[in-house]
């Protein structure tokens, strides 16, 4: 009984994509017209129009988030992982108190900053590129993904630490040596949720980028709605499903990764 409300359950949380799919199977003239999942005519016109239905081809949305979401999870992984090793085995002054503030700026809506760091950009010239939206990534500005490794690398025995030491090893040896080999299935969770984050992220490159060369997956998504009545639902169906791909494969591959890593960091339920 509770495998059949289960599998009913994720029926019913599937229905959604299911229906967009289906839809971006139909002629736009029926999408609303037919609500069901099995399409009565299929057609992949869709598909072929919403390709360059924005005046570029969408491989350059591909091609822009992949670049956005590659560097943001090579930044955080490395600078996470430095900031986190800091706060779990370095003595320095107030330790204590930067890594509660740390974690209050986890509690910080993005909104109360969202002003002062357009302001920041503007000032730079940085809009309408990626760099607003790659260069925080690597100076540890997401506090979770330092909290998470903090505690998979308290987990870990001291004695290793100091059996290093002893071998002649600096801090930065053992680091490197030691703990990040050790630390994989947290770097592993860390570098997963960034690339998810970063390719969903449409707030923060709505924001940035006006440019279509720059644009994104979702900038490119929005921009099939239109206020008045030429919203093209078909192409957006067909470039949403598409959109799935790069994070669906990713979560799939490395399934066992994210499940080892949530576990073995004290965030379990």
């Amino acid at each position: 009984m509770k495998h059949l409300l289960l599998v009913a359950g994720a029926t019913l949380m599937l229905y959604p994509l299911l229906w967009m799919l289906s839809s971006s199977l139909k002629p736009e003239a029926i999408i609303f017209q037919e609500l069901g999942l099995w399409p009565r005519a299929i057609t992949f016109d869709n598909y072929i129009r919403g390709w360059t239905a924005i005046g570029v081809p969408f491989s350059m949305l591909y091609v822009n988030s992949f670049m956005i979401s590659a560097l943001a999870v090579l930044g955080n992984v490395i600078s996470c992982a430095l900031s986190a090793y800091a706060f779990a085995r370095l003595d320095f002054k107030l330790k204590n108190f930067w890594f509660a503030l740390m974690l209050v700026t986890m509690m910080l809506p993005m909104q109360v900053t969202l002003i002062p760091r357009y302001v920041m950009f503007f000032k730079a010239g940085w809009l309408n590129t990626f760099l607003p939206l790659t260069v925080p990534h690597f100076l540890a500005v997401d506090s979770f993904f330092i909290f998470l490794l903090v505690q998979f690398i308290r987990g870990l025995p001291r004695d290793l630490d100091d059996a290093a030491a002893i071998d002649g090893a600096s801090e930065f040896q053992t680091f490197l040596r030691v703990i990040v080999p050790l630390c994989a299935p947290a770097l592993a969770t860390t570098a997963i949720f960034t690339f998810i984050w970063s390719w969903d992220n449409f707030m923060s490159q709505l924001l940035y980028l006006s440019k279509v060369t720059v644009y994104t997956v979702p900038l490119g998504l929005r921009a099939f709605l239109d206020a008045t009545d030429k919203s093209s639902y078909g192409a957006l169906f067909a470039m949403s499903v598409l959109s799935l791909i790069p994070a669906f494969i990713i979560f799939v591959t490395a399934q066992q990764q994210l499940v080892e890593g949530v576990s073995t960091t004290g965030l379990k339920g």
